[in-house]
C-alpha cells in the first residue's frame, strides 16, 4: 500500500497506523509484566537448588559452552555489568569458574563447575512439572509453540529495527564528519 492512500496501513517507510502506538504501549507493558512474572517464577523454581532466577539465567547461558561475560550478556539480552556481578557471585559460590580465553587475554570465559551443573540438574523436576502446567494453560504444546513463535517474531522485529537504527546512526555520523559510504574519508 502506498503512503497517504488512507487504507489504514503503512508501507515499510510510511508512518505508523494510528493504533500502532497504542499497540506498542500494550505490548511493552505486557512484556514488562511477563518479564517480572518469569523472574518471580524463576526464583521459585530455582530456590530448591540454592539459586536465584538471575543466577540460573547466567548458568543456563554458559551451560553448553564457556562464554565471556559480554557473550553471556548478549545471549540474555542484558547489560554486561549485570552479568559480571552475578558471574562473580557464582564463582565465589563455586558454581562457576573463569578460564582463560584464547581469543582475548582480558575477557575470561565463564563456565559452570560440576557443582553448578548439579544445581541446574536439581531444577529439573520442578521445571518439568511447571512446564507441563503452563503448556496446559496455553492449549497444550501446540499453543505453547505458537506463543514461542510470536515471542521470537517480536524479538526478531525489535532486533532488526535496532540494527537499522544503528546503521542509520553510523551513516549520519559519517555524513556529519564529511564521509560518504564510497570514499571512506
Amino acid at each position: 500500500m502506498r503512503k497517504g492512500t488512507g487504507g489504514g496501513a503503512a508501507d515499510e517507510d510510511g508512518p505508523a497506523p494510528p493504533g500502532a502506538a497504542a499497540l506498542l504501549d500494550a505490548v511493552a507493558t505486557a512484556s514488562f509484566r511477563l518479564g517480572g512474572q518469569f523472574l518471580a517464577r524463576g526464583d521459585l523454581l530455582a530456590a530448591p537448588a540454592g539459586l536465584t532466577a538471575a543466577r540460573w539465567q547466567v548458568l543456563y547461558a554458559v551451560r553448553r559452552e564457556p562464554l565471556s561475560v559480554a557473550g553471556a550478556a548478549r545471549v540474555l539480552g542484558v547489560a554486561r555489568q549485570s552479568v559480571q556481578r552475578i558471574a562473580d557471585v557464582l564463582v565465589e559460590q563455586g558454581l562457576a569458574a573463569y578460564e582463560p580465553n584464547p581469543a582475548h587475554r582480558r575477557a575470561k570465559l565463564l563456565r559452570p563447575t560440576p557443582a553448578g551443573r548439579r544445581a541446574m540438574a536439581r531444577l529439573g523436576p520442578g521445571h518439568t512439572e511447571f512446564a507441563g502446567r503452563l503448556a496446559h494453560r496455553l492449549g497444550g504444546e501446540e499453543g505453547f509453540g505458537e506463543t514461542l513463535a510470536a515471542l521470537r517474531r517480536l524479538s526478531g522485529a525489535l532486533e532488526a529495527l535496532r540494527a537499522e537504527d544503528a546503521e542509520a546512526a553510523e551513516e549520519a555520523g559519517d555524513r556529519g564528519r564529511g564521509r560518504t559510504a564510497g570514499n571512506g574519508r
